[in-house]
């Protein structure tokens, strides 16, 4: 959590940095800084420089949004018709929370005429509501529900950087990447899963300068912060005979058994990954030739893991001969695999939050991450859904999948297919050099 310091008598919230979270500090000209930043915005899309008052935040997020190859010009792309729209939005967890985001916001978006928006992790908006006036206003940039605002997609904005950085961000006027969305500004705060910490989406306020304001930034994140609270109180109850495994997406692991979360070491994510996906136990020949690259790893070290393992997690959750656990797991990396064996394509999207254990090299571990990700990656191409497919392309993990940039052109209304076929020449660039290189001389 960011200190407070206090600048010009008011409260700036700041990150360990000391960067500023809010968009415009005290004292300071909503009109001059608009201007200035519109001048700054120009010179970068011009020359790639940013000069003062660029934030570093910002700054960081325009570099992102040009190795995107966002186009400062344009609206973003509505992915999801109605009947796409309702069923992801019924499936959403966060659905269960809209009631008390509603009744948050509600009254400060009307009075304010702001607008309350809700996005999914891949930045798709799901519920947009407030002032009429202003939802017309949004409409005309296609900030509406079903439209892709992740940062990848339209550069920087509220609820898409919020996403990438994984916490609240303000944006003011010309500090939006794209020129048409400007004239707004907008502060959104991440939410996650309150069990295993999974990013589910973003709350997002847009409206006018007004929300260039400490306050505005504090509340979003509040609301976020109350959603999480609320997910807490209405998922059903952990009990020692229940195990609650995350494993995609990242190195280590989140274990959450009988009320306890434990982030665990890499090699004690693999083995309970690999005792997860073996609820019939594994003996320990079998859990070293699945752990260990190198066949010279004595069993003693292998014993030494698991009692370390044992020790954290107690004797009755890991039991021996053969190693296996006691409870029922649910793993996210299973469930990836029951909603793709059901047809549920958009579903296994849904709970897909990366590769599993991307830093594995378990030679086990490292044949399920490679088989969950082909299953699913085909499962899109033959879907040849252009949301589905721009979740996956737009992802740091198929951002050079080249066959699944070209099944994204060839599902995409021409109208929509400028910054694709951009990144379609970059990779067949990029990937015709690599053959190249390795084609052995004459």
């Amino acid at each position: 959590m960011g200190a407070v310091h206090t600048v010009c008598g008011e409260a700036e919230l700041t990150d360990g940095r000391n960067e500023s979270w809010v968009a415009l500090e005290a004292g300071v000209d909503p009109v001059e800084r608009s201007g200035q930043l519109r001048r700054a915005h120009e010179e970068f899309t011009t020359d790639g420089r940013v000069v003062r008052p660029v934030r570093p935040l910002v700054a960081a997020s325009w570099r992102r949004s040009a190795r995107a190859r966002v186009s400062p010009d344009g609206a973003a792309c509505v992915e999801l018709g109605e009947e796409e729209l309702a069923g992801h939005r019924d499936g959403h967890p966060l659905a269960r929370v809209m009631p008390v985001i509603r009744e948050l916001t509600g009254r400060y978006a009307g009075d304010g005429e702001h607008l309350m928006a809700v996005c999914d992790a891949q930045g798709r908006l799901l519920w947009v509501e407030g002032h009429p006036r202003t939802r017309g206003a949004a409409g005309r940039m296609n900030f509406v529900p079903g439209a892709r605002w992740a940062e990848s997609a339209v550069g920087t904005n509220a609820p898409g950087t919020a996403l990438a950085e994984d916490r609240p961000v303000q944006v003011f006027s010309a500090e939006h990447f794209r020129r048409p969305v400007q004239r707004w500004t907008c502060a959104a705060a991440p939410v996650h899963d309150p069990r295993t910490g999974r990013l589910l989406g973003a709350v997002d306020l847009t409206g006018g300068d007004g929300l260039a304001h400490p306050h505005s930034l504090g509340f979003v994140q509040a609301v976020a912060r109350t959603a999480e609270a609320e997910l807490a109180l209405l998922a059903p109850p952990l009990t020692h005979e229940t195990i609650s495994l995350s494993a995609l997406g990242r190195d280590e692991a989140l274990l959450v058994a009988g009320g306890r979360k434990l982030r665990l070491s890499h090699r004690h994510s693999e083995i309970l990954v690999l005792l997860a996906r073996h609820p019939e136990g594994l003996s320990g020949d079998e859990l070293l030739v699945s752990l260990y690259e190198d066949e010279t790893v004595s069993p003693v070290t292998l014993r030494a893991e698991l009692s370390r393992l044992r020790r954290l997690l107690g004797p009755e959750l890991l039991a021996s001969r053969p190693y296996r656990l006691t409870a029922p797991v649910d793993a996210d990396f299973d469930a990836v695999a029951r909603r793709l064996g059901s047809g549920a394509v958009a579903a296994a999207m849904t709970v897909y939050a990366g590769p599993l254990l991307p830093g594995s090299r378990a030679p086990a571990v490292t044949r399920l991450r490679r088989r969950l990700a082909d299953q699913l990656r085909a499962a899109l191409l033959a879907r040849a859904d252009p949301g589905l497919l721009a979740d996956w392309a737009y992802s740091p993990w198929g951002e050079d999948d080249l066959p699944v940039w070209q099944a994204l052109a060839t599902v995409l209304p021409s109208c929509q297919r400028a910054a694709v076929q951009a990144k379609l020449t970059e990779l067949q660039g990029e990937q015709g050099l690599a053959t190249g290189l390795q084609r052995p001389h004459a």
